[in-house]
């Protein structure tokens, strides 16, 4: 084999790679393209991602507020009920006070 057969089947082999790459290339772009329905659809998806990503941070907020008014208001019927007991405890007190006396 001389050099300008060894230049033309060199030449030939890089020109069917370049060629079976090429071809390779077209069938992925061909079987992996996105149509305008299918992104139209992807538009649509993200868009009730976004909202529903957005209800729940508003149902995360009401129930962060929620939570933090039940807290207050646990926090204030247990002061009442301590202010009661406290009350009750006295009164009990007194009349205890109150039957010694009178059995003396």
């Amino acid at each position: 084999m001389n050099r300008t057969e060894f230049i033309i089947a060199t030449a030939i082999v890089l020109f069917v790679a370049f060629s079976l790459g090429w071809f390779a290339n077209w069938l992925i772009n061909r079987f992996t393209r996105v149509s305008k329905s299918e992104v139209g659809e992807l538009d649509k998806m993200a868009q009730a991602l976004h909202e529903a990503e957005e209800t729940r941070d508003q149902a995360i907020t009401y129930l962060q507020q929620r939570e933090a008014e039940m807290t207050n208001q646990m926090a204030q019927t247990e002061a009442e009920l301590r202010a009661a007991m406290d009350g009750l405890r006295a009164a009990r007190a007194e009349a205890e006070d109150l039957r010694s006396r009178l059995e003396r």
